[in-house]
């Protein structure tokens, strides 16, 4: 009886293509495969675990991505919060590690830094102090290309230097402006980059933006995660489904003798993970190089595409994407399979 490729188990999912309502395509050896999630970087695992589940020595595999409508706005097909339930623990560097990471596997990807009062991915992405953007019709902006993202952040409009000494609502409204004014093209996914807390900026993003997922960042520590807890529980109140927690600073690891220290705790982020249900997409090590590239402008996946820090920005974007992907299942592609 020949095997049917649509029986496939989704490496991130764990349900079958069918179920999930890929595109399936063979002729032969050849396979190409349409996923509601961006993997230009599976292509070369999942080729090999496609010609395992076939018995054949060989799968000349085409890996495509469409992507799901969403419930997003405008040019926005999803809008995705990464967020911490304090500072420190590395948010900031995720964001923008995982929206360079959907841009590399292929998706259209935006970053909008809503930390109104501490911007910093302008210097991230290392866009030049003083650089504006674009106002269109009077009323609009143009995004900032940086790293092949389009971005805007509240350091593009002040002096990095100045202060925003706002109450609540003023920083809300800004938010608002951000989001609303800025001409996003045509968006797979926006990642937002949260302040941190569980404040006004949060239920604003909340109630007057259809965000589709959350993504917690944590470290080990216990005060960190009790702060995640937090977080998730923020999200679930507003009807926010938590696509999955990030721990940042899970080991470190001896440049000379390669010896493992959990200077932070060990396991705290699994445990939160599995405590409300929800997969732990990466577990990134306490290394100076992450600082450094991000510091000079040029975070991890662009400074090192191919290093093993980018590669795990990489699986934890694509595990997210595909989270995604599950709620879009009413309206996603059709099964074809054709054999010759």
């Amino acid at each position: 009886m020949a095997i049917k490729l649509e029986r496939f188990r989704d490496p991130y999912l764990g349900r079958t293509w069918e179920e999930l309502g890929a595109r399936v395509l063979s002729s032969g050896n050849r396979v190409s495969i349409t996923l509601g999630y961006p993997a230009k970087g599976l292509k070369k695992s999942l080729g090999a675990q496609l010609a395992e589940y076939l018995a054949s020595e060989h799968v000349d595999l085409e890996l495509r991505f469409a992507s799901p409508q969403g419930k997003g706005f405008g040019g926005i097909r999803h809008i995705i919060a990464v967020a911490s339930g304090k500072g420190g623990v590395g948010k900031s560097t995720t964001a923008v590690n995982l929206a360079l990471a959907l841009d590399r596997e292929g998706a259209k990807a935006g970053l909008l830094d809503a930390d109104i009062y501490g911007p910093s991915q302008g210097m991230m992405l290392g866009v030049p102090q003083g650089c504006r953007p674009e106002i269109v019709d009077e009323q609009h902006f143009a995004p900032v290309k940086a790293h092949g993202l389009q971005t805007m952040s509240m350091s593009y409009l002040t002096d990095e230097n100045m202060p925003m000494v706002w109450r609540g609502p003023m920083a809300s409204g800004a938010l608002q402006q951000l989001i609303n004014q800025t001409l996003w093209e045509d968006l797979d996914y926006l990642i937002v980059d949260m302040p941190p807390g569980t404040g006004d900026i949060q239920l604003t993003l909340s109630q007057q933006v259809p965000v589709s997922g959350a993504v917690i960042v944590t470290t080990p520590q216990d005060v960190a995660l009790l702060d995640a807890r937090k977080g998730i529980e923020m999200f679930r109140k507003v009807d926010i489904p938590v696509l999955g927690v990030v721990e940042n600073m899970s080991l470190y690891r001896c440049p000379e003798c390669g010896a493992r220290s959990y200077v932070f705790g060990e396991g705290g982020g699994e445990r939160v993970a599995r405590e409300f249900g929800v997969p732990l997409l990466a577990e990134l090590p306490l290394d100076l190089s992450i600082r450094e590239q991000t510091d000079g402008g040029r975070p991890s996946v662009v400074a090192d595409p191919d290093g093993e820090i980018a590669g795990i920005y990489a699986d934890a974007a694509r595990h997210m994407a595909a989270r995604l992907w599950v709620g879009d299942q009413a309206g996603g592609p059709t099964i074809a399979i054709v054999d010759d």
